[in-house]
């Protein structure tokens, strides 16, 4: 894609994917090493910090000094020419479906249903904290700095913002639903991009953070985990009872049974996808248009077929490592996650930051108050906040870190995310156009 101004070169040391590749591989590679030892530093180190989350922070620190990065612009004979890595798109659409499916395949679906319907209350929580937070936020800056949630017309800040809210509710589909509704200026578009990314990258860091306290939080709330510790414990003692040591033709079958519904899924998501693209009572309902982005399809399939597939013989696999092999991915999935989140871009735009920062404290005040009263444990708080503002991306990532049996918790509630995502961030809107400055 070509810009039609020449802009300021802001290429990476490195930018070859095979190279960043080996980067992010070595830096899982120190993260899993050094949080295996049981004494001196680094054990007293993981008891603070969890592991995903330095597995996502260090890619991100990479990023943040200019070694590597997900996306730049690069001079070439005086023209900016905007460059990007195809390494979150490689995890995101090839191993996020492969590990749904790997990870989904001792799924008790009966068990999960089981879990109650707190972790739906805590969802609806994280939506109502964006659809608040939005409005609460402009009213706060308008106060000291009204210029930089004003505007007026297609420059108004408010149509920018209703993109954000958009992709914290539902995704990427229902973000663009709301840059097309809403027509805001594509020059300034990319601002609220940069709220989007720099703030939900930190949002995720934080509760990755937490999860190393989650007992405590538990403990704090008088949270009962008695159900989720028993699908953990019913899912552990099925695995023990299968487990035997994995062949190469194991393995071998569990890749083919992962990418082999990766396979099935793109073919079914491209197909559906362009066929709702085609029905016009659907492209153009903003209510629906979610329907038509392939991404939900790709995950909605894959999690789809895992689920059928823990009804067949193929459910003893997890026995030999299943699972193991869908947390590779995740992983993988966390570093390019990580590369995304450059904390130099807080300092391009503070004010507008800042506008994301207080909209996102909202939002997690407000279910910190829920989980309180409703007494939920930080599983469902974690989960149903990624369900809203990291989606399917991310959802599953922060759920499997409980256990894998806990992913299919995390893709439903984001697959949720999609279908209220437009009507909640048009609610959104329309309070932030009401409190905006003029």
């Amino acid at each position: 894609m070509i810009l039609q101004k020449v802009a300021q070169d802001t290429s990476p040391l490195i930018t070859q994917d095979t190279v960043v590749f080996g980067l992010l591989m070595a830096a899982l590679a120190f993260v899993f090493y050094t949080s295996s030892k049981q004494s001196g530093f680094w054990s007293k180190f993981y008891k603070f910090v969890p592991a995903l989350l330095m597995c996502y922070l260090i890619p991100s620190v990479m990023s943040s000094t200019g070694l590597i990065a997900s996306e730049w612009v690069t001079i070439e004979n005086g023209t900016a020419i905007e460059k990007s890595s195809s390494l979150y798109y490689m995890a995101s659409r090839y191993l996020l479906p492969a590990a749904l499916v790997l990870m989904t395949l001792s799924i008790d679906l009966k068990a999960v249903f089981n879990l109650g319907p707190k972790a739906l209350i805590m969802f609806i929580t994280g939506t109502i904290g964006i659809v608040i937070g939005g409005p609460i936020a402009i009213l706060i800056i308008a106060t000291f700095s009204p210029e930089t949630v004003g505007g007026v017309g297609f420059d108004a800040a408010w149509r920018g913002l209703s993109t954000i809210a958009g992709s914290w509710i539902g995704g990427g589909a229902n973000q663009a639903a709301m840059l097309e509704v809403y027509q805001f200026n594509d020059d300034l578009y990319g601002g609220m991009v940069l709220i989007d990314i720099v703030v939900a990258n930190i949002w995720m860091a934080v509760l990755l953070l937490g999860i190393g306290y989650s007992a405590r939080f538990d403990k704090w709330t008088g949270a009962d985990v008695t159900s989720i510790e028993r699908l953990k414990n019913k899912i552990t003692d099925y695995t023990l009872s299968v487990k035997k040591e994995a062949t190469l033709t194991d393995i071998m079958v569990m890749l083919g049974l992962g990418f082999g519904a990766v396979a099935i899924a793109h073919f079914g998501a491209n197909y559906i996808s362009t066929t709702m693209q085609g029905i016009s009572s659907i492209s153009s309902n903003i209510y629906l248009s979610f329907l038509t982005s392939q991404f939900f399809w790709l995950i909605s399939i894959a999690t789809l077929l895992g689920i059928l597939l823990s009804y067949t013989p193929v459910k003893k696999y997890e026995g030999t490592g299943a699972s193991r092999i869908g947390s590779i991915f995740i992983y993988i999935l966390v570093a390019t996650i990580g590369v995304k989140m450059d904390l130099r871009q807080i300092f391009e735009n503070p004010l507008l930051i800042l506008v994301g920062l207080i909209w996102m404290t909202i939002h997690a005040g407000l279910l910190i108050l829920v989980a309180k009263l409703t007494k939920s444990p930080y599983f469902f708080m974690a989960v149903g906040s990624q369900a809203n503002v990291g989606g399917a991306a991310s959802a599953p990532v922060v759920a499997a870190e409980f256990h894998p049996s806990l992913t299919t918790v995390g893709v439903l509630l984001a697959v949720f995310g999609y279908v209220v995502g437009t009507v909640g961030a048009i609610l959104c809107t329309i309070l932030m156009q009401m409190v905006s400055p003029i």
